[in-house]
């Protein structure tokens, strides 16, 4: 028998904080909760933008009220600033949900494109469209990081249920070859 779960997935930025949430009610299917974006670029103080980032988080957490977060880990780039910002900022994501005694879960951006789209070096709006189609979602965000943080989620759930999705034998070359291969995950 299993338990309804809620997982909050996020990632992490300094500029734009994608996130989203969702319901598992048994191991093989998820409803969309919540999908959306916190926009930071408008300040300037990088404190100020974690302090919003730990705010937005607890509020997430609060209204939602989910047992596990999700988080899209740091991808290794050439500026270290950059780098030691967003670190900074998963980082408070991550210090909100532990302070509410969530349960966290870290994966790589080339894993979690690779479970929403069997491809790990896929594009945001590849990413983007999967989850439009899993969900139905009607309108999609303006800002792909908030699908990046609903994918996260997704990402998650499919490592919990590994009968959701299989990654072992991927060899499609293409869009049509996945498709043709995989049509139930395409509605």
């Amino acid at each position: 028998m299993s338990t309804q779960r809620i997982i909050l997935g996020i990632d992490p930025g300094t500029t734009v904080m994608g996130y989203g949430l969702i319901r598992t009610c048994d191991d093989r299917h998820a409803d969309l909760l919540a999908l959306g974006a916190l926009e930071l670029h408008r300040l300037e103080d990088h404190y100020a933008k974690l302090k919003l980032i730990f705010n937005r988080t607890i509020s997430l957490i609060e209204h939602f009220q989910p047992s596990e977060l999700a988080i899209e880990a740091p991808f290794y780039g050439k500026n270290v600033q950059s780098m030691l910002k967003l670190g900074r900022a998963q980082g408070t994501a991550i210090a909100a949900a532990l302070s509410r005694s969530l349960d966290i879960y870290e994966y790589a951006p080339r894993k979690i494109k690779l479970s929403i789209t069997g491809r790990g070096n896929a594009s945001k709006e590849q990413v983007a469209l999967m989850l439009q189609s899993m969900f139905r979602i009607e309108k999609m965000p303006e800002n792909l990081d908030a699908t990046d943080g609903l994918a996260a989620a997704v990402c998650h759930f499919y490592q919990k249920n590994p009968a959701q999705v299989n990654t072992a034998n991927v060899t499609e070359k293409s869009w049509k070859a996945f498709i043709a291969n995989h049509p139930a995950r395409v509605k």
